[in-house]
């Protein structure tokens, strides 16, 4: 008779979990994903051939990472995971943790184990964010803002920045926040679905206010009324805060 093993005891046993969730339309993403592993050796990250396992529900596994003859014997190694998918950029820190631009993948310790040496930590699912690229095929007639993101005092562009704007509808209070990420090249498209701020009901300018952040105590912003501003190119400068 056969017995099943717990999860962590499993030769199916994952050390990550990674579940793409498509940020504009607030829903699990699979199709399009693709994961590249990395490990870090000697100073520097080296890519590696293991391929991810999609699951039923739309999870990325990798069964058997960290699987060796002697788990005892052998440490801890750093991983990370870097995703791709045709119009979305990668969002990852982890939701509550600060933002950083130079982040380029999931980072996670895999440790060794066999079937009578479970791995000492329990894998938890992780969300990784897609959210919409400059390319992000948005709908016809959607309203977008677009523009650059450059340093202050370079006027270098700041790839990877991500840009938010956020507010609440007018009529039930309901908040609302749309981000993205800028590209190798600073630029960014933003798309402003929700209505703006209004000196009164009846106004036609709506106001937005843009913060570009690269990490925590680098930061831009400024205002964006609509319609008026809606083809202007907006550059947003990062400083020191």
């Amino acid at each position: 008779m056969s017995r099943f093993l717990p999860l962590e005891r499993s030769t199916l046993y994952s050390p990550a979990w990674f579940i793409p969730f498509d940020d504009y339309a607030r829903r699990v993403r699979a199709a399009g994903v693709a994961v590249q592993l990395d490990r870090y050796d000697d100073g520097d990250w080296l890519p590696l051939d293991d391929t991810a396992v999609r699951t039923p529900s739309a999870a990325f596994v990798y069964p058997g990472l960290g699987r060796c003859a002697e788990p005892w014997a052998a440490r801890p190694r750093r991983h990370r995971a870097r995703f791709t998918a045709p119009g979305y950029q990668p969002l990852y820190p982890a939701d509550g943790q600060p933002f950083s631009a130079a982040l380029v993948g999931v980072e996670f310790l895999v440790h060794p184990h066999d079937d009578g040496h479970p791995p000492p930590v329990v894998t938890e699912p992780r969300l990784v964010r897609l959210l919409p690229s400059v390319s992000f095929p948005y709908p016809p007639g959607l309203r977008t803002v677009h523009g650059a993101v450059v340093d202050a005092a370079t006027k270098a562009p700041v790839a990877n920045a991500l840009i938010e704007a956020r507010g609440q509808t007018s009529r039930d209070l309901t908040p609302w926040h749309e981000r993205t990420l800028s590209d190798a090249a600073g630029a960014f498209r933003l798309a402003l679905r929700w209505e703006g701020e209004k000196a009164d009901e009846h106004a036609v300018e709506e106001t937005f206010r843009l913060q570009a952040t690269e990490r925590p105590g680098r930061s831009g912003s400024l205002v964006v009324r609509l319609p008026q501003d809606t083809e202007r190119r907006h550059v947003i400068e990062i400083r020191d805060s």
